[in-house]
């Protein structure tokens, strides 16, 4: 599913749940214009800056992570991170890729937990 698709649906879901949810007001709430928006759920625009992602993330009460990654982006703070130690975790995510989704958040689970 692309980027656009996925806005789209979501923001069709929420309208579902509520009539007044329109393009239009998703738009003024993120701050941009509602044709800029339609545009972009139609992929006649590549999705928007990180900031705007962002603000579409809270707005349609998604995980910014997983809108970052439907945009083929990383955010800035992940960037980061990576930029401290890149060989190390560009190791450990090619490990991680063919992992269960189980197995990576046991894993995720024990780091966090200090159980290593």
């Amino acid at each position: 599913m692309s980027f656009g698709d996925y806005i789209r649906q979501r923001r069709e879901e929420k309208r579902e749940e509520d009539r007044d949810y329109s393009l239009r007001k998703v738009a003024a709430s993120v701050g941009i214009e509602p044709s800029y928006l339609s545009k972009i759920e139609r992929g006649e625009q590549p999705p928007p800056s990180e900031e705007t992602i962002l603000a579409l993330a809270k707005e349609l009460d998604e995980d910014p992570d997983v809108l970052l990654a439907l945009a083929g982006k990383v955010s800035k703070e992940l960037q980061a991170i990576i930029r401290k130690r890149p060989q190390l975790f560009a190791h450990l995510i090619r490990q991680l890729k063919n992992m269960p989704d189980y197995a990576v958040l046991r894993l995720v689970r024990e780091v966090r937990d200090g159980n290593w």
